[in-house]
């Protein structure tokens, strides 16, 4: 590349107490161009974008913007430098309106008065560019997080930049509403805008991408345009030549005979505004299944876990837990009934910012540590790293703040307190979200391990090679319902798309119904 970059991160080192997070990392980008940054959870790539957007400082190194040393101290000073950053986790108020989160901390104004209504027609008109159909005056809390994802990157892609940092933005969007964000990344590339794009999905940067870096224990590792490298070679690249163990193995289906440890019967439930959001499900799950739930945005998925959960009350149906009626109990009692869950949303449900690696692990079960009243610090602790060990959790020591962890290891460290409560059943919404090739192949093992022993799994994807690949049985939902199930055998794709939209016919010419 001989143009100069507009931004460029020289010699870029991050220390923190225990974890050297970058090493002495180069790396450029130019107008309009996507440049792919890639690399397992803990490679760096988030503490380099954070520092690229002003939210962190290096530790040594500089950055340039057009061939002049700058210093970025906050998000707002980049901004003020043509920075916006889209970040994994999502950074918006939700007791705000949709268009009072676009338009935070640059408000429309004439004579000091906020222009409430330019503001909502703009929102509008960005909105649409990424094919989300909302009330700009909508409170953000109240949307599912789909579409919380696409209003954060709305918020970044409104305002006047020439970087556009990119961390996930895809994950927790349905594949139509990814098509629509690729269509405004064309935009941004015709305008000049560079972008830097990060994502575990690797077809994903080949398709996109115009170069490709690979981080690896926080140094850059390998780079290359995109129409020369593969997916074999990010890999590679990404793993250092480490296998990622049994990530292609099918789990095993439970024998025939198996006992139904959850069954569900007639789950209705409806929204704040009594529309029907569950509408009359039946479904059973057997010792030793994985169930896949694979649906659009909205279908349902979420609500229904939370109802098994407990999170929501269902006006009307049945909930056996191992052959018990849980649909009036409360959450406590489902967890010592045999059942978890892992949210979909792991910062706003998923973990307790403020507590260590131990304490998060730990929460669910606590009692299984105490001594009369007294909690034993060391057999918590024992847990915790056996844990660790376990499942590759990347951390200083369990009693690292779990906000030093990068989202993967966030993610294991959830799944590891869910199988600390010795759950019969265990609900995953969206287990692999935001997680590299590595950690997915540990969390697929880790499903088939526990199935085997004898625990029935269900969990959600928006992704039908995730379905394809973990499920021994796939229940496909739209718009509420179940529109039909297959054992994963004769789950082929097209069949799995037809029956997930609302508006075509059921594949086998009718509706699913309970018997």
């Amino acid at each position: 590349m001989t143009a100069e970059a507009i931004l460029a991160a020289r010699g870029i080192s991050r220390q923190y107490p225990g974890t050297l997070a970058l090493d002495r990392v180069n790396f450029q980008v130019h107008g309009g161009r996507v440049h792919a940054l890639m690399g397992q959870n803990g490679a760096g790539k988030t503490t380099l974008m954070r520092i690229l957007a002003g939210e962190e400082q290096p530790t040594s190194g500089a950055l340039e913007m057009a061939g002049q040393t700058v210093r970025l101290t906050s998000a707002r000073d980049a901004a003020a430098h043509g920075i916006a950053m889209i970040h994994q986790e999502l950074s918006l108020l939700p007791n705000l309106s949709v268009a009072d989160n676009i338009f935070l901390g640059r408000e429309q104004t004439r004579f000091g008065v906020i222009r409430g209504r330019a503001q909502e027609r703009h929102c509008r008109e960005v909105m649409s560019r990424l094919a989300l159909d909302v009330d700009p005056r909508t409170p953000v809390g109240d949307l599912p997080l789909g579409a919380r994802q696409t209003v954060e990157i709305a918020k970044a892609v409104s305002g006047d930049i020439g970087v556009l940092i990119m961390d996930e933005p895809t994950s927790a969007l349905s594949c139509a509403e990814a098509e629509a964000l690729f269509r405004l990344i064309a935009e941004l590339k015709a305008r000049g805008v560079a972008i830097v794009y990060i994502s575990h999905r690797l077809e994903e940067l080949l398709r996109i991408g115009d170069s490709i870096t690979v981080l690896r224990d926080g140094r850059v590792v390998a780079e290359a345009p995109a129409e020369s490298a593969s997916v074999a070679w990010m890999v590679e690249n990404m793993t250092g030549g480490a296998q990622t163990a049994a990530r292609s193995e099918q789990p095993q289906s439970p024998p025939p005979g198996s006992r139904p440890v959850l069954e569900v019967a007639h789950l209705r439930l409806n929204g704040a505004n009594g529309n029907p959001i569950l509408r009359d499900l039946c479904f059973t799950a057997r010792a030793g299944e994985i169930v896949g739930f694979y649906g659009l945005l909205g279908a349902g998925r979420t609500e229904l876990f939370e109802c098994l959960m407990g999170l929501r009350r269902a006006p009307r149906g049945s909930i056996l837990l191992d052959g018990r009626a849980v649909e009036r109990l409360g959450i406590p009692e489902r967890i010592a009934g045999g059942m978890a869950l892992m949210p979909e949303d792991r910062q706003a449900a998923g973990i307790v910012p403020t507590l260590s690696v131990r304490q998060n692990m730990t929460l669910a079960s606590l009692r299984r540590w105490c001594q009369g009243i007294y909690l034993s610090p060391r057999q918590e602790t024992r847990a915790t790293v056996e844990r660790m060990v376990e499942f590759h959790i990347r951390a200083a020591g369990p009693d690292a703040p779990i906000v030093s962890l990068s989202g993967g290891n966030q993610q294991k460290v959830v799944l590891s307190r869910s199988l600390l409560t010795s759950p019969k059943v265990l609900l995953m919404d969206e287990p692999t979200r935001g997680v590299d090739v590595g950690a997915r192949a540990e969390i697929y093992a880790a499903m088939r391990r526990l199935a085997a022993q004898g625990m029935a799994i269900l969990f959600t994807s928006s992704e039908l090679k995730e379905i394809l690949t973990a499920s021994t049985r796939v229940v496909v939902m739209a718009a509420g319902r179940i529109r039909a199930e297959f054992p994963v055998a004769d789950a082929i794709e097209e069949r799995l798309v037809n029956a997930s939209s609302p508006g075509t016919p059921h594949p086998d010419g009718g509706d699913y119904a309970c018997a």
